[in-house]
């Protein structure tokens, strides 16, 4: 288990493109559009949670409580599902995937196909994203080894922006670029079950 944080200054797609230009394999990520410039030997695998946290966006009313729609009802059957393979091998999650996810996923498209939404409502930018993503996202079906999500990384990410606050020139290159190696030993250790005090000393 590794957990690897870089530093960049900027969102251009060449970050993208150092980082993954000698990978071959699999890799699970959001539509961030600097993605699209990665070559033939990278898989992408798109990211449901990404998908339904617009879904769950739209469903919102203005006091906040969400409705269930039948886009959210479908997205929370498949996280409903995976939570119940969790723990299985990538054979057999691959299996079920196959039988059961796969089905559902099936009726989230045809409802999308058949939505009407002007393009800048919460609904289209949800439709919009989710289309977008469609071919990534039904690649989880190939792959028992990946996740639903990538909420693992997500999460990574969000332990490095609440601390960057409060640490001292997290706001300089320099000062982010160490927070990225610090923070890569920190949440390793972390993820290999290691006291990171301990690994670090």
């Amino acid at each position: 288990q590794v957990v690897y944080y870089t530093y960049s200054d900027n969102r251009a797609g060449k970050t993208a493109q150092q980082l993954y230009g000698d990978f071959t394999g699999v890799l699970q990520c959001d539509g961030y559009s600097g993605y699209n410039l990665l070559g033939a030997t990278v898989t992408r695998v798109g990211c449901w949670a990404h998908v339904r946290r617009k879904f769950f966006d739209d469903a919102c009313k203005i006091k906040g409580q969400p409705t269930i729609t039948p886009p959210l009802k479908l997205l929370d059957q498949m996280f409903h599902l995976e939570r119940g393979w969790r723990d299985l091998t990538p054979t057999k999650r691959k299996e079920l995937r196959q039988e059961q996810l796969k089905p559902v996923i099936k009726q989230f498209w045809q409802w999308c196909d058949q939505a009407v939404a002007t393009p800048k409502s919460r609904l289209g930018r949800a439709l919009t994203y989710a289309q977008n993503q469609r071919s990534a996202l039904d690649r989880v079906l190939d792959y028992g080894e990946i996740d639903l999500s990538n909420n693992a990384t997500e999460r990574n990410v969000k332990s490095f922006v609440i601390g960057r606050k409060n640490w001292l020139f997290a706001t300089s290159p320099a000062g982010a670029q160490a927070n990225a190696i610090w923070m890569t030993l920190i949440e390793t250790a972390k993820a290999n079950g290691l006291d990171p005090r301990q690994y670090l000393e």
